[in-house]
């Protein structure tokens, strides 16, 4: 008699992994046991992740362009914070009740149950939920994660707004300190300063966006500085912080300064959240490489760890990925037969700019290709040179495309107006490993993508050179 229990089974790993194995319940697998404690249910990304954050992004990206558009005449209105925390609770209750109800329908089929308590190891593969306890054959993590708060001297005495308190605040401060310029900071630092917030922005790099090529991040600080007005702090690290005597925050860097604001922003990642988990019980210790690209725990490999909750790779569509490949290697354990891993082309979009000037990258950027020691070439195409995006009010930006020498389709970058969008589009083309020669060379709608044509044709001369 098999037994399968998902903790975290409203999050997306965790439902992925429900749905795949829920057609197997009376076959493969006896019981499946979904446990959630989640109030209101229904997942990380739908509740305070990828769906709100976009309400919140839209509204942004609306302001931004209507101040930057000499087309319109007077001022922008200003951003109605009620409005747009209003409208993001009604459409993400939406959001959350069909999630709800998806999970409900799993747990009427025969033999699968849904436990409505917060799930913990108490021994091997043993979990208390509730007053309840269960012995099942193997469980699955999908907790996802949580805002991740460094060890920063002063820090608890000041107090910090994190991304979750920026989904929900209706009044903001008139200026801030952000921590964290990473995906999170990228993404919300545009909305903090169309509302009106003065930002200073701490960067540890010389650039932000690691996973990209220099000149991205370089485009990307030009942009935020000329047209959000946020000063931006590079090369210098935090080394405490401190109350002001009018309330406020000072914050004092490692190069002899220090930068002021009312509020701190604490946008500095997320980190698997696993603390409530007892996985000490269970004899396993999270860390650096603690689950495999099976999916499963190195410490037991009857328990499976998907999603944020494995610290690989926190993305929804990588989690959901992962779920699936935990539960058909749950399957093919049953069966005695052999797990296969899980390996995804490098896909990241980060919502920067107001969402008017997002970043994309799909499969190798030229650095990854340098480094991987393939034999490449590399095209790149400035947005104002596209008369598409002037047309459009969005001129700035830059994309680039990196080519095998035999013509293989590596990889694309964009950080432009719809760079988002074209993402799928050049995933096709890298994971089919097509030859750029042979990608159609024609006009098409809509128009925007027109800078991949750009690419397609620069790309062929370059190998016919």
């Amino acid at each position: 008699m098999t037994h399968v229990l998902i903790i975290g089974a409203y999050g997306s790993a965790g439902v992925a992994v429900a749905d795949k194995l829920v057609s197997h319940v009376g076959d493969d697998i006896d019981r499946l046991t979904l446990v959630d404690d989640g109030d209101p249910a229904g997942g990380l990304c739908i509740l305070r992740g990828c769906m709100p954050s976009k309400e919140l992004l839209s509204a942004a990206g609306h302001h931004y362009q209507a101040r930057h558009d000499h087309r319109l005449d007077g001022d922008a209105p200003e951003m109605d914070l009620d409005a747009v925390v209003e409208t993001k609770d009604e459409h993400i209750s939406g959001f959350a009740s069909h999630r709800r109800a998806a999970v409900r329908k799993l747990a009427e089929t025969d033999g699968v149950e849904l436990v409505r308590e917060r799930g913990q190891f108490v021994d091997e593969r043993r979990i208390r939920a509730g007053d309840r306890e269960f012995d099942p054959d193997y469980v699955v993590v999908a907790t996802g994660s949580s805002p991740f708060v460094p060890d920063l001297p002063g820090l608890d005495e000041v107090g910090f707004l994190t991304s979750a308190d920026v989904l929900d605040a209706t009044d903001l401060p008139d200026s801030g300190v952000v921590m964290g310029f990473g995906y999170v900071g990228l993404e919300l630092v545009p909305y903090l300063a169309e509302a009106g917030v003065d930002l200073t922005v701490i960067e540890h790099d010389e650039r932000p966006i690691d996973e990209a090529d220099p000149e991205f991040g370089e485009a990307l600080l030009d942009i935020y500085r000329d047209d959000f007005g946020v000063e931006i702090r590079t090369e210098v690290y935090e080394e405490r912080v401190e109350q002001t005597d009018d309330g406020g925050v000072r914050l004092h860097l490692d190069d002899g300064s220090a930068v002021e604001g009312d509020e701190m922003f604490l946008f500095t990642g997320r980190e698997p959240n696993i603390d409530g988990l007892n996985l000490d019980a269970a004899g396993i210790s999270p860390g650096e490489d603690w689950v495999d690209d099976t999916m499963r725990a190195v410490d037991d490999d009857r328990v499976y760890v998907v999603g944020d909750a494995n610290g690989k790779e926190p993305i929804l569509h990588v989690a959901k990925e992962q779920g699936f490949v935990a539960a058909d290697n749950i399957l093919a354990d049953v069966r005695g037969g052999e797990l296969i891993a899980y390996h995804n082309v490098h896909h990241h979009v980060i919502f920067s700019g107001a969402t008017v000037y997002p970043y994309a990258r799909v499969g190798h950027s030229e650095a990854s290709a340098n480094e991987a020691s393939l034999d490449h070439v590399v095209v790149t195409q400035e947005a104002r040179d596209d008369g598409v995006f002037k047309t459009k009010a969005t001129p700035k930006g830059l994309a680039s495309l990196v080519v095998g020498r035999d013509g293989t389709v590596l990889g694309y970058q964009g950080l432009h107006y719809h760079a988002d969008v074209m993402a799928k589009t050049m995933q096709v083309a890298v994971e089919m490993e097509l030859d750029v020669r042979d990608l159609p060379d024609r006009a098409y709608h809509p128009t925007t993508p027109e800078i991949l044509d750009s690419l397609f044709r620069n790309a062929s001369s370059g190998l016919d050179d």
